[in-house]
């Protein structure tokens, strides 16, 4: 579907996009993570023919997106970060003009914003005007004008930038519904979204591939920590000495303990060992019965942050701020400050 190959962008001496190549399936949603700055919202940008690049090349179903702009355009939905909302509009309107200017045929267009306002949970704003939206709602606006014309490629940078909870798990549940009939390349920094929606995820960092995989291979080779958490039921003393006694162990740390007569430890081994035989053993030998014994595994932010060693950059992993900025806005999604309807 997608075939990008030896992308390079420069501005000036800076480069946003370095040597950059990879391919994405139909059918598929690729995931694309990266620190701010590393060439994310530039590449897909590229993709789109929004700009041009210095160097390489981007198809789309066998199209050159340089030689032929206009026929690849009409295959892809685009959700910029901040979406091209015109605000003295109604939602209506607005989608009614998206629909014009991707030469919806007038026979189709009445149903297919009445299914998209449905499918985006915005048909009960309508009648209202944009900018007197929830941030969220906007947000969800702008998602409803990518998908008009049911293009075969959509892209989405921060679809769920504003969104509260519910209404992030409602577009995870849209995406992977759209999933089914199109093929779709999301941005984002919520990694629990990246991990629930995405068939692949690609890191790129300083505008460089630096890894390219399924989510659930990227836990598996790369989340590996070299720690197990164990509960035993015994005398601290005797679980440590004989722990200790396992030549793989290279260190053993007592955590506080939360119930008499268990002991809480943290076991550090080699990154690729396998101890849990041999704990299991050790702990038999002087009938200590363990009650729980857990590999520990890196978060797909800790492996985010492992391989692109970059260790300034926050990662968001919970909701909160997205629920603070929306502290100031009512259930029905209208801004209270925003003036009269």
């Amino acid at each position: 579907m997608i075939e990008v190959k030896n992308l390079v962008k420069r501005y000036g001496n800076h480069t946003a996009v370095d040597d950059l190549s990879f391919t994405v399936e139909k059918g598929q949603v690729l995931g694309f993570l990266g620190p701010n700055g590393a060439g994310k919202s530039t590449t897909m940008n590229i993709i789109t023919g929004y700009i041009s690049a210095t160097e390489g090349t981007v198809t789309v179903n066998g199209l050159d997106v340089f030689e032929e702009p206009e026929e690849v355009k009409k295959m892809i939905g685009y959700l910029p970060e901040f979406p091209p909302l015109y605000t003295d509009m109604t939602v209506r309107e607005y989608l009614d003009f998206v629909a014009d200017i991707k030469r919806v045929k007038k026979s189709e267009k009445g149903q297919m914003i009445s299914e998209i306002m449905d499918a985006t949970k915005i048909t009960q704003m309508a009648d209202r005007l944009i900018k007197h939206l929830s941030k969220g709602f906007k947000q969800r606006v702008g998602l409803a004008q990518a998908i008009m014309g049911y293009p075969e490629l959509i892209i989405l940078d921060e679809p769920t930038v504003g969104l509260d909870p519910k209404q992030i798990n409602e577009i995870r549940d849209l995406i992977r519904e759209l999933s089914k009939n199109h093929t779709i390349i999301l941005s984002s920094h919520i990694m629990q979204e990246v991990s629930a929606v995405c068939d692949i995820v690609m890191i790129i960092d300083k505008g460089k591939l630096v890894i390219s995989d399924k989510p659930e291979n990227l836990s598996e080779h790369l989340g590996a920590t070299g720690e197990i958490s164990i509960s035993v039921k015994g005398d601290s003393e005797s679980v440590i000495a004989a722990l200790k006694k396992i030549d793989r162990v290279t260190k053993v740390e007592e955590r506080t303990r939360t119930i008499e007569g268990i002991v809480e430890l943290t076991l550090n081994f080699g990154e690729k060992d396998d101890i849990r035989e041999e704990v299991f053993y050790a702990m038999c030998d002087i009938k200590a019965p363990i009650l729980e014994m857990q590999t520990m595994k890196m978060s797909l932010e800790d492996i985010f942050l492992k391989v692109t060693n970059h260790t300034g950059e926050v990662i968001q992993l919970d909701y909160s701020t997205d629920m603070e900025k929306n502290k100031s806005e009512d259930a029905e999604g209208v801004n209270t400050d925003a003036g009269d309807l």
